[in-house]
This record gives structure tokens, C-alpha cells and sequence, in this order.
């Protein structure tokens, strides 16, 4: 690794230095400020918009390849740019949605949209990382701050108990990852990705090496959830605020996944390491069909909204785990149809959280499909938005949900391999459809047991017409967006 650090490589990570002095000042003027805690949001929101408008341009001026920073911890493409841009909005919208919210809910405090933005900033670390010290720091702040938004809601028992076993297992995700990175350098003296990929021709067969790979394997499927990595899913999702709920779902997963993509096309790209017996392919596919399965399964008992949309959420990393393992299997594969679905996924789960966190309440969180009865009549548009979103979350067109899986299925039909995965994946969809429909029947079909009290909001409103006009836009303007979801991966395919 070469140690040097340039003046111009603060200028290329302006996007992660910007985020990450926004939450400093954020957390200054709760710290500073008097009864303020309520009214913080609006300048994490500044920011973010502040930090969209910086990543757009560190976009337009990265049409090279990509930039090592550094000495080679970092690097700046745009594929990890893109990225930012999805973290970023799904920021923005929970931020919107979480201020209200929290004031609705009698738990606002001044900290989370400080800890949305160090969030943030950690998902942006892990993107942009190219060496596996940083990848280890990265998912770390990400992950503590997550981790303390999920126990925010004060006076919850459930809330203190989801944050502590995702706090647990979050742990023993992190120890498999330290366990597997330290393998992996004993057995090559290397940690960077750029490095480990020069050399994959002399550390194939290595049974020091391979161990390693498998290790770091089970790390990245605890935190985007694959089965059977997934047993704090349901749990956390349920007990955190709803708000937080839909960021992890979606922001925290699309990090998740973007690490995975950049290490095992890098590090693990070889083919020694896609195919044989332990080669990541296979095992991958396995889990594939693992996840969205079990994933779907359990998602049709449920009668809490919140827990059938965490099973929902899981059987998802499923069907993105076709696109990962597509760009392994098929040389030269666009991987831009796991960014488009990323995205995708973003704005239509930050959506349908944000009509759960709209419809409740302090008294009643009003999760139970009963609560949903008769919202059709009494809230027509609110209903109307989330009987878009669950229609894209089951992949019906003309959403950006069916777009996302058509997209992932045509690639991944490239390798004959795949067929008959793509074939369970398809059988799942059709399953999902139940459940997603469920909520959309209660809405519409039944009549309402008593009068919800939601939150009355520009901000949060704001924010849902935001999810709701992208999963359209998506939908009915795929191209532009896999276009540039496809010119974001140029650079890691050459690199």
C-alpha cells in the first residue's frame, strides 16, 4: 500500500467528508441549542440535499475508471457514487418522515438525525472502500449508529430489545468478517482489494485463503440478511421505530450489497473462486433460493405489517443475490440491473414504512392488518400510495419493483447455470403477491373499527409523494436510470 497522501484527495472525497461534517454540525446544534430536538431535522435535510448536489458533481467529474485515495484505503468511482446518491435520498426521506414522526410518537430527540447522517457517512466508507481496514471502519459506523437508532424509541421494551440483539448479531457478523479478513492476510500479507486481486492467480487452492473468503461470506450475508444469517431481522424490524425500520430495510441492505459486489469482484473474482465445490457461485445460489423461499414462507403468516415487510425484506436479498451472482457466472455481465434494483427497492420500502409511521399513533402503532381496515374510505390517497408500493414490492408493472426483477432475470437467463433459478425466483414472486395484496384488501374491503389518528405533516407527506412519484418515474422511465446504474459499474469491471 503506498502511504502517500495528496491534497487533491480530499477534493475527490468531498462527498464522504461533506456527510460526515454535516453530522458534526447537526450534533453541535443539538448540543448548543435550547429545546431544540424537534427541530433538528430540517437542517439534516439542508444537508443531505447539500450532499446530493456535491455527489452530482464528483459524478460529473469522474468519468475516468476510478481514483485511488489515500495510499489506497478509498477509492472514487461511479459505481461507489451512485451508490451515495441512493444513501443520500433514502437520508432525505427518512429524515422527512422521522422528525414528525418522532414528535407524533412523543420520542423525538436531537441525536437521530445527527446518527442518520454518521449513518450515512459509514454507508458511504463502505461503498468507497478498497482495502479491508477501511471496508472493517466503514461497516462499523455504519453499524453503531444503526445499532442506537434501533433502541431510540424510549419507554419501549421492544425497542431495547431489538437494538440488543442486533446489537449481538451485529457483533458476531463483525467477528466473522475480522476472522475472515485476518485469513485472508495471513495467507497473502495483503488487504487490499487491488492487491488481492493481482495476485488471486497464486492464492486459488489455498484452503488459508478459502477459509477466509467463506468467513467474509457469512459476514456479508448477516448484514444484508440471507438466510440463514437472518434470525435478527424480524425482531429489529418490528421493535425499532418505524421510520428506522425503513432506512435499515433499504439503505443499510444497498450498503450491504454494494460492499459485497466490490469485494467479491475483486478480491474473490477469480475463477477458482466462482466455481468448484466451495468456489462462492454455488453457495451463493443455494442461498438465493434459501432466502427468497423462507423469506416468502414466513411473510405469508404474518399479521403485523412490520414483521411481513422484514420476511419481505429477506426474500429480496434473495432475488438481488441472482444479480451478484450473475456478474460472477457470466463474464462481462452488466451489473446494472442490481443497482437499478437497489434503488428501486429504496424508494418503494422507505415508501410503504413511511404509510406505516403515517397511519400510527403513541397509543396504538396500528402495525395489525385489522388497523388497516376502512383506510380506503377515511384516507383515500394515503391508501392509494401504499397500494403502489406493495404493488411494486410484488413486482407488478408499471412500477419500478417489476422493472428491478425483470431487469436481474433477463441478465442472470445469459448462463444456463441460472435458468432454473431465475424459474424459483419467478414461482416466489407469484407466492409474494399474496401477501403484499393483504394490506391493499384490508384497505379497501373492510370497514373501519375506529378512527386512526395519523400525523399531520407537510414534511411527511413531502417525503411519501417523493417514494411514490420515483417508483413511478422508475417504472415508466427504466431506461435512463439502468443507463446509469450501468455506466456507475464501468469502472469495477475494469478495475
Amino acid at each position: 500500500m503506498n502511504a502517500s497522501i495528496k491534497a487533491t484527495d480530499f477534493l475527490h472525497a468531498l462527498p464522504i467528508l461533506f456527510v460526515t461534517g454535516w453530522a458534526l454540525v447537526t450534533l453541535l446544534a443539538d448540543a448548543l441549542g435550547k429545546n431544540r430536538s424537534a427541530r433538528l431535522w430540517p437542517l439534516a435535510a439542508m444537508g443531505l440535499v447539500m450532499g446530493m448536489a456535491v455527489t452530482a458533481w464528483s459524478w460529473a467529474t469522474h468519468e475516468t475508471p476510478a481514483v485511488g485515495l489515500f495510499g489506497g484505503m478509498l477509492v472514487t468511482d461511479r459505481f461507489a457514487l451512485f451508490l451515495d446518491m441512493s444513501f443520500l435520498a433514502a437520508g432525505l426521506i427518512t429524515v422527512l418522515l422521522t422528525g414528525p414522526y418522532m414528535k407524533h410518537q412523543r420520542t423525538a430527540f436531537g441525536e437521530a438525525s445527527s446518527l442518520v447522517l454518521l449513518v450515512i457517512s459509514g454507508m458511504m466508507m463502505l461503498v468507497h472502500s478498497s482495502d479491508f481496514v477501511m471496508l472493517v471502519i466503514g461497516l462499523e459506523t455504519m453499524s453503531m449508529g444503526v445499532y442506537a437508532l434501533v433502541a431510540s424509541w424510549s419507554g419501549n421494551a421492544k425497542s431495547a430489545e431489538a437494538g440488543f440483539k442486533y446489537f449481538i448479531m451485529g457483533a458476531v457478523g463483525s467477528a466473522f468478517l475480522l476472522y475472515g479478513i485476518a485469513l485472508v492476510y495471513g495467507a497473502t500479507g495483503q488487504t487490499s482489494l487491488m492487491a488481492l486481486k493481482a495476485s488471486a492467480g497464486s492464492t486459488v487452492g489455498s484452503p488459508l485463503y478459502t477459509l477466509g473468503m467463506l468467513m467474509v461470506l457469512g459476514a456479508m450475508g448477516f448484514k444484508v440478511a440471507l438466510v440463514p444469517f437472518h434470525g435478527w431481522t424480524p425482531d429489529a424490524y418490528e421493535g425499532a421505530p418505524t421510520t428506522v425500520t425503513g432506512f435499515m430495510a433499504a439503505a443499510v441492505k444497498a450498503a450491504g450489497f454494494g460492499a459485497m459486489i466490490r469485494v467479491f469482484m475483486l478480491a474473490f473474482g477469480d475463477d477458482g473462486f466462482i466455481y468448484g465445490t466451495t468456489g462462492w457461485a454455488n453457495i451463493l445460489w443455494v442461498l438465493a433460493i434459501l432466502t427468497m423461499t423462507l423469506g416468502n414462507i414466513a411473510a405469508l403468516r404474518q399479521k403485523n405489517i412490520k414483521r411481513m415487510l422484514a420476511y419481505s425484506s429477506i426474500s429480496h436479498a434473495g432475488y438481488i443475490l441472482i444479480g451478484v451472482i450473475s456478474a460472477g457466472v457470466i463474464k462481462g455481465a452488466d451489473m446494472g440491473p442490481v443497482l437499478y434494483y437497489l434503488l428501486a427497492y429504496t424508494f418503494t420500502t422507505l415508501g410503504a414504512f413511511g404509510v406505516v409511521a403515517w397511519l400510527g399513533d403513541a397509543e396504538n402503532e396500528r402495525v395489525e392488518l385489522s388497523d388497516w381496515h376502512g383506510l380506503g374510505a377515511k384516507h383515500p390517497v394515503a391508501a392509494l400510495a401504499m397500494t403502489l408500493f406493495m404493488l411494486s414490492l410484488a413486482g407488478m408493472p408499471p412500477t419500478a419493483g417489476f422493472f428491478g426483477k425483470f431487469y436481474i432475470f433477463k441478465t442472470a437467463l445469459g448462463h444456463s447455470g441460472l435458468v432454473s433459478l431465475v424459474i424459483i425466483a419467478a414461482l416466489n414472486s407469484v407466492v409474494s403477491i399474496y401477501y403484499y395484496l393483504r394490506p391493499v384488501v384490508a384497505m379497501y374491503f373492510f370497514e373501519a373499527e375506529d378512527t386512526p389518528n395519523p400525523v399531520r405533516s407537510g414534511a411527511m407527506t413531502s417525503a411519501l409523494v417523493i417514494a411514490a412519484v420515483f417508483v413511478l418515474l422508475l417504472g415508466l422511465t427504466p431506461g435512463q436510470y439502468l443507463l446509469w446504474a450501468s455506466q456507475s459499474v464501468m469502472a469495477l469491471i475494469g478495475g
